[in-house]
């Protein structure tokens, strides 16, 4: 008599759906309020359940990013009533980590906090300010950042997940506000703080569908 006995602890669950919600900018222009969204953003997320602690994921996000120094409790800034309006578009990957146990196969609703870091790449366009106006260099570039987002997720039904984050963007240049123009020829235009890189965020929620296999156990 042959015996085959097999158990499958986690079976690989995956995740698609949305993202809507909204963006602000934190550099030398604009205000300096960290969490203010101020514009619309929305893209899409697909995740890979890898354990029910932590997942793999992608992102694309779509935004305008906009600063006005009017809106600023700097009255230097608001003296000066520099502004810009910026697109961009975001890719972003990592990984996942709940606080709690997220087991998608467990009967009845299942909720936790968590956290969600990795790479991000961000395509905006290039300007800077010439006598005080906003000027194009006819360009764009991609920034490199590390997000860092909070959030936490609730099931709906069995398919459904529910998710509400904020989500910061630490990058590393600092020409996405125009304060450090991308051609060398044009340093002389540079103004703010050279030491402190650009920042964004995103603030919103996520809507997603789960499918894939349950897991097995099975005797033979």
């Amino acid at each position: 008599m042959c015996v085959l006995y097999c158990h499958l602890s986690h079976s690989q669950i995956y995740e698609v759906g949305v993202f809507v919600g909204g963006s602000n900018f934190i550099g030398d222009v604009g205000a300096t309020n960290y969490i203010s969204p101020n514009r619309a953003a929305f893209g899409g997320i697909v995740k890979w359940n890898r354990s029910p602690r932590h997942s793999f994921r992608l992102s694309l996000v779509f935004t305008d990013l906009k600063a006005e120094d009017s809106k600023s409790d700097d009255p230097r800034r608001a003296e000066r009533d520099y502004s810009f309006t910026s697109s961009i578009f975001e890719i972003s990957g990592g990984m996942e980590f709940t606080f709690f146990d997220f087991n998608l196969h467990g009967d009845g609703n299942k909720s936790t906090p968590y956290i969600y870091t990795g790479l991000s790449f961000a395509n905006y366009d290039n300007f800077y300010f010439r006598n005080d106006i906003l000027t194009s260099e006819n360009g764009s570039s991609w920034a490199v950042g590390i997000p860092m987002t909070l959030g936490f997720k609730t099931t709906l039904t069995n398919h459904i997940i529910l998710a509400a984050e904020i989500g910061a963007r630490y990058t590393f240049t600092d020409e996405i506000d125009g304060s450090t123009p991308d051609s060398k020829f044009l340093q002389n235009y540079r103004f703010g703080n050279i030491n402190n890189n650009d920042w964004y965020t995103f603030t919103g929620v996520t809507l997603t569908y789960t499918f894939g296999r349950r897991p097995c156990y099975c005797d033979f």
